[in-house]
């Protein structure tokens, strides 16, 4: 599917990265069914089709109906339907019943993007105000975001079926073949004092990324890999979802109260471990980095092998020292940990859980107007992790990015960095 069609010869560069932008949320829904983008296996997941419906929404609810006098919305009933959170806006529809929504039908949604994109182009065709470039730059970036979370979703809810469904018919090449992956080191850290944060001068960053301030840091040493597979189970096989000792009060009672005992994906068939992906399911690959476990799963495996968990000042300052987006194309799996870089995997395979509990820093503004309701409404209860993963496009990553999860949650692409204290 295209979704934006001009000549390229009339397009400015704005034009040219909308198009791409939006397109690129039509290309991840082409191995998709219309009952596949109806989808929604729990309350956290969304269907592919809200999520189609929502980013539109966002152009249309702060963009074209308060800056375009002339515009009329394409339908009224949207405002509520597709509403996130943004109280500011008014109603939302309940997040949990997103799945119930079979009307309006992708069909509908799909003209409802292509009527937006035509509204906006047309827009920029002419001479805009910078204000309005802001709206836009946040609103590519915003779906962006929802292209990384359409992913996730469409691997949750292909997951509860028993048929294990696959979204890609088959696996790259290289991801079965044995490879000698780099043993798990600590590089030493120095104290220092260092800046952390943008003032967003240069590139797009969002309000919880702002502004640069200075933290000190003790010294530290921290893992040159994620941890794999193959030494989560360790973990697994030594009674580490049995002994209280590793985890966190709550942690305990999570997985006390939810009878888990293994990462949300893997699966133990014949006394052989599965792990559920993109893909369907397939043999655990023992030399790929650990996925979709918890804050409570990553903290209680720090523990376990007596190390600890990173701050997200930590983790930006090693990646300035070593950062290096390593994909050069999208994959559907975490990549394996090897090249010649000094820290691997920091952007290409799983957002790494931090011990930073998601906070504002000092000087903390929200974005002016209803669209303050971003981030800054979410700063409490809720840990920060760093990085990037395989769904994560690449012109979204830096290395002030902050993402934040609930403690309990591990649908999402999450993994584990180790750090340890050095004294």
């Amino acid at each position: 599917m295209r979704e934006c069609a001009l000549n390229n010869t009339n397009q400015t560069e704005l034009i040219k990265r909308f198009c791409s932008v939006r397109s690129e949320s039509l290309a991840i829904i082409e191995p998709l069914t219309v009952e596949d983008c109806q989808l929604q296996a729990m309350a956290d997941a969304s269907p592919s089709k809200w999520h189609l419906a929502h980013t539109t929404w966002f152009f249309e609810t702060f963009l074209l109906s308060v800056h375009c006098k002339q515009y009329t919305v394409f339908n009224p009933h949207y405002k509520m339907l597709f509403n996130s959170y943004y109280n500011g806006i008014g109603e939302q529809f309940k997040r949990a019943n997103r799945g119930s929504l079979s009307r309006p039908g992708l069909d509908e949604v799909l003209a409802y993007r292509e009527h937006i994109n035509s509204c906006i182009i047309e827009l920029l065709e002419s001479e805009v105000s910078p204000q309005i470039k802001d709206i836009i730059d946040l609103g590519l970036n915003h779906e962006q975001q929802h292209q990384e979370l359409m992913l996730m979703d469409i691997k949750y809810n292909f997951s509860v079926n028993p048929l294990f469904p696959q979204y890609q018919t088959s696996l790259l090449t290289n991801q079965n073949k044995p490879i000698h992956i780099k043993p798990l080191n600590f590089i030493n850290f120095e104290q220092a004092i260092i800046n952390i944060g943008t003032n967003a001068d240069d590139e797009f960053a969002y309000d919880n990324e702002l502004p640069k301030h200075q933290v000190l840091i003790h010294p530290f040493s921290f893992a040159n890999r994620l941890v794999t597979n193959g030494e989560y189970l360790e973990f697994i096989n030594t009674g580490g979802y049995s002994d209280p000792q590793y985890w966190l009060s709550d942690g305990w009672a999570n997985i006390q109260n939810n009878k888990l005992t293994k990462p949300l994906y893997w699966h133990c068939i014949n006394n052989e471990w599965f792990e559920f992906t993109h893909y369907g399911l397939q043999p655990l690959n023992l030399n790929a980095p650990i996925c979709h476990v918890s804050y409570f799963e990553a903290s209680a495996y720090a523990n376990f092998v007596k190390a600890r968990l990173p701050t997200e000042f930590e983790w930006e300052y090693a990646a300035k020292n070593d950062y290096l987006v390593e994909a050069e194309e999208r994959y559907l799996t975490p990549q394996l940990a090897k090249g010649d870089t000094k820290i691997s995997q920091l952007t290409d395979s799983c957002w790494q859980w931090t011990n930073s509990a998601y906070l504002p820093y000092p000087g903390f503004k929200p974005i002016e107007g209803v669209a303050g309701e971003y981030n800054g409404k979410f700063m409490n209860n809720q840990m920060v992790l760093r990085g990037g993963c395989v769904f994560t496009p690449q012109n979204h990553l830096r290395q002030t990015y902050r993402n934040f999860y609930y403690p309990h949650q591990a649908w999402m692409c999450s993994g584990i960095r180790l750090a340890k204290d050095i004294v």
